[in-house]
């Protein structure tokens, strides 16, 4: 039996997230207050009292996940991981977990790629929609007639379990793809409350940025392989984990083939770190004789 620990991303947070390791664990608090030197301004006051629109701010929303995540891994009194994987910003919290970042190291480039997607974001408009109960190869075919025809950015972003799939683009380009998706079959295609295309290429300009600071921060080999979103497969040498890193901001999440992969290779229990239940209930999607809890 072989355990995988997992990592969410942006979308899971939620006021109050982490007030409780906070008050009850003095390394929590020390990290806490590290955290907030180093992002800057304190982010542990909006995680305990913010209000969800302040907790939507991506500057806000990615340290902030990445906070809670990574401090439930580092007072966890249980067994290391065989294997871990983080979806979108939650490669970064696996990557800790598994020994190839340290804390401070993986909270400066969560802030920094935060802010470089905002700026991309701002710099074109943009979105994502949920497309529900359409096969994948089917969603892949309606994007690339839209983008044939309209001309509009509009790919797969992140395959979070069959029948579940995010798409990425202009604001034109998804909203002719919803149209398509629907008439193609998909239960819903649903335009989400988000900033902008992230996983998409739209993304280039903070994929630039961020890949300068990756390419200067020391990676360390890791203790465990990290199932990496882009690649979907275990990956162990540091060089390839930070290429991967780079390529994650404008390619797909991967996680329906990275749990497959996980479990491929021995995995039978997912441990989630972090806020919310969301990978748990996507690991059990992808399949549901799998043990799955969570740590938060």
């Amino acid at each position: 039996m072989k355990k995988a620990y997992v990592f969410p991303g942006q979308g899971s947070q939620f006021s109050g997230m982490g007030k409780i390791l906070y008050e009850t664990n003095n390394h929590a608090k020390e990290l806490f207050e590290q955290a907030n030197e180093i992002v800057g301004f304190r982010i542990s006051d909006i995680m305990f009292g913010g209000t969800d629109e302040e907790l939507k701010q991506t500057n806000v929303t990615q340290p902030a996940v990445f906070l809670h995540s990574v401090i439930a891994y580092k007072i966890f009194d249980g067994i290391k991981p065989d294997m871990v994987a983080g979806h979108s910003l939650g490669e970064f919290s696996a990557l800790v977990a598994n020994g190839v970042l340290s804390f401070e190291n993986a909270l400066k480039l969560v802030s920094i790629r935060a802010k470089a997607m905002q700026k991309a974001c701002e710099i074109n408009p943009s979105t994502m929609a949920a497309v529900l109960a359409l096969a994948d190869d089917k969603v892949e075919e309606v994007c690339a007639s839209v983008a044939k025809e309209t001309g509009e950015i509009v790919v797969a972003a992140n395959y979070n379990c069959p029948g579940q799939l995010v798409i990425s683009g202009s604001l034109k380009g998804i909203e002719a793809a919803c149209e398509q998706m629907k008439a193609a079959g998909a239960k819903r295609a649903l335009v989400l409350p988000v900033g902008g295309a992230f996983h998409s290429p739209l993304m280039l300009p903070a994929k630039e940025e961020l890949a300068a600071a990756i390419e200067a921060t020391d990676f360390d080999n890791p203790i465990c392989p990290v199932y990496q979103n882009v690649v979907a497969k275990a990956v162990n040498d540091a060089a390839e984990i930070k290429n991967n890193l780079i390529e994650q901001l404008t390619g797909a999440v991967r996680w329906t083939q990275s749990v497959n992969a996980m479990i491929e290779d021995g995995a039978t229990h997912f441990t989630e770190f972090g806020p919310g239940k969301v990978l748990q209930g996507l690991v059990q999607k992808v399949n549901k004789e799998m043990m799955v809890d969570g740590v938060s």
